[in-house]
């Protein structure tokens, strides 16, 4: 009786045995990960913390060596410098502002064109929708200089007379920052997608209830494309606020500069006034 308990007391023990070993690897590969990620954030958040620090102190103690992560005799005299050499308001308003409209815009436009490429049945349509996703071969560089040469010869607009002639048209003005992005290849398409996937029969069904064809899309197609119309809108107003490009083609007034803009020329005009660029 006693060899048959010891046996079996050796054959649980053989049979633990592979579990605690599978919890070990389990417990290692978990501190593994967790050391990479926190690895990972250090690396990451450490410049940005640098520069917080740098802003903080004089250019002299700035590149002492080794670098020190408590500001050496702290200060905000940097940012008010930096305040006063600049009208970061203004940018931050621009920036504001243009996003907010090519946001809107593409919001509606998109949307319209999207529920009608999805929903709406017409000769051509999908020929016509596979020419538009053709332009997606097109580098945005190769457009600017027609959209630039279209925006300077807009008729009756900045001093220009019926022909386009005379004036800058809507270069160096909010049109010109934001008509030029009002609708979006891609932001159709998105939408497009998204909005094939809606049955076919909640349609039908409104339009059995007497429902217009602008109805269907603005109570019926939109408020169930919402996730789309979020990511779409995100997505544009990430890269209008961060567009640097073209601003810098056709903005030439201190007044209209958006925040990208001003941040880079202030840069090149102060590259050497660290403490003012850390701010």
């Amino acid at each position: 009786m006693a060899a048959l308990d010891q046996g079996r007391t050796q054959a649980s023990a053989s049979w633990r045995r592979p579990d605690v070993w599978r919890t070990v690897v389990a417990v290692l590969r978990h501190l593994l990960i967790y050391a990479l990620l926190v690895a990972g954030v250090v690396l990451f958040t450490a410049p940005w913390a640098w520069m917080v620090v740098a802003s903080l102190q004089d250019v002299s103690d700035m590149f002492r060596w080794p670098p020190s992560w408590i500001p050496i005799n702290p200060s905000l005299d940097n940012y008010a410098r930096f305040l006063q050499t600049q009208h970061l308001g203004r940018m931050f308003f621009n920036s504001g502002y243009c996003a907010v409209a090519v946001t809107s815009l593409q919001l509606f436009f998109n949307s319209l064109a999207a529920y009608t490429f999805a929903k709406r049945r017409f000769p051509g349509r999908d020929f016509i929708f596979l020419m538009m996703l053709s332009t997606f071969m097109i580098p945005g560089q190769v457009t600017q200089i027609p959209s630039y040469l279209i925006l300077m010869h807009m008729p009756l607009f900045g001093g220009n007379n019926l022909l386009g002639q005379g004036g800058h048209g809507w270069l160096d003005s909010y049109w010109g920052l934001i008509a030029p992005g009002a609708v979006s290849t891609y932001g159709i398409f998105l939408l497009r997608q998204y909005m094939k996937t809606i049955p076919d029969e909640l349609l039908d069904a409104a339009r059995i209830d007497g429902a217009s064809e602008f109805r269907l899309y603005a109570q019926v197609v939109l408020p169930l494309s919402t996730p789309a119309l979020a990511a779409m809108g995100i997505f544009t107003f990430t890269y209008v606020w961060n567009d640097f490009f073209w601003p810098l083609i056709i903005i030439s007034s201190p007044s209209l500069r958006t925040l990208p803009l001003g941040l880079a020329l202030f840069v090149v005009a102060h590259r050497t006034v660290w403490d003012l660029v850390m701010a």
